[in-house]
C-alpha cells in the first residue's frame, strides 16, 4: 500500500489515488472545490506549538521529527490515517510547506512505513 507525499500546490494526478491533506492550516492560494482534496485530516498534523517551535528552522529538524513522532504515537488520528491506507489503498499525503526535504510529510510517512 503505497503512501506518497506531494505539495499541495502541484498538480492533481490521477495516480495520486485517496488525496488526504495533512496540514492544520488551509494552504494559502488553494481554492476548496480547485483542490481534489478527498480529506482534510488536520488533526494528524503537528500541533501548533510544535509547528512555531519548528518554525521551518532547518537546524531544529532533527529535534522537530523526534517531537512529532512522539506525538504521533499519542494521536487517534494516525488510527483513522491507517484505515484510510488500508481502504483506499494508494494515498498521497499532501503539505504546503515549500521545503521539501524538512517537513512533516516526511516524518509521517516514514512512521507509517514503520506502523505498517
Amino acid at each position: 500500500m503505497p503512501v506518497k507525499i506531494k505539495r499541495i500546490y502541484e498538480p492533481y494526478s490521477k495516480d495520486d489515488g485517496y488525496r488526504i491533506l495533512i496540514d492544520r492550516l488551509w494552504p494559502r492560494g488553494i481554492k476548496k472545490e480547485n483542490s481534489h482534496i478527498d480529506k482534510w485530516l488536520k488533526e494528524i498534523a503537528p500541533s501548533t506549538e510544535l509547528r512555531k517551535e519548528f518554525n521551518h528552522m532547518v537546524d531544529k529538524w532533527e529535534q522537530f521529527k523526534v517531537a512529532y513522532h512522539s506525538e504521533l504515537k499519542s494521536s487517534p488520528a494516525v488510527g483513522e490515517l491507517l484505515g484510510d491506507i488500508k481502504k483506499h489503498g494508494t494515498v498521497t499525503l499532501l503539505f504546503a510547506a515549500k521545503d521539501e526535504e524538512h517537513n512533516h510529510a516526511l516524518v509521517l510517512q516514514d512512521f507509517i512505513m514503520k506502523a505498517s
